[in-house]
């Protein structure tokens, strides 16, 4: 990281940074095209290190490409916001405050029902604030679940 007086590295504050998060953006390569997609999600944290898990339909470009080519990078944000130290009407004396979160990952299928229910409910949990979910078998049957297991994580943030 280049600006090392913005890095974030004490795990407790990395884990309130992606706590506040709402939307994990994941990159896929497509023989050689990026292909973004923004992404509500919930994680597990073990021994420092992140899995997140998603959900959607069980088939299009970001199923296939899951299958094809599991190394993936992503990023997620919060709290951005252009100020200024006075009362300029020059751009240059703007700044944004944010706290960012990137890395890279390798992303998978979630098949076992019991890590799917536990994925989903991580998932409702960030997004809704209840742990005590229960699933409509039919709608749980159509829902895919997948994860991304975080291998390379940076934080950084200029308040």
């Amino acid at each position: 990281m280049r600006r090392k007086d913005r890095e974030v590295t004490d795990p407790q504050k990395i884990a309130d940074i992606i706590s506040r998060c709402t939307c994990c953006r994941i990159g896929f390569n497509d023989d050689g095209e990026v292909y973004i997609v923004p992404l509500n999600f919930g994680y597990a944290v073990k021994d420092n290190t992140y899995t997140f898990y998603f959900h959607g339909a069980k088939e299009g470009r970001k199923i296939d490409l899951i299958s094809k080519n599991p190394e993936v990078g992503f990023e997620m944000d919060t709290d951005f916001a252009v100020y200024t130290h006075g009362r300029s009407e020059t751009a240059c004396d703007y700044t944004a405050r944010f706290q960012s979160i990137i890395g890279n990952g390798i992303v998978s299928m979630v098949s076992e029902p019991e890590e799917k229910k536990l994925g989903l409910s991580l998932l409702m949990e960030h997004s809704a604030g209840k742990h005590d979910w229960t699933f409509d078998d039919k709608l749980f049957n159509a829902v895919a679940v997948f994860k991304l297991e975080v291998t390379k994580l940076s934080c950084k943030e200029h308040l």
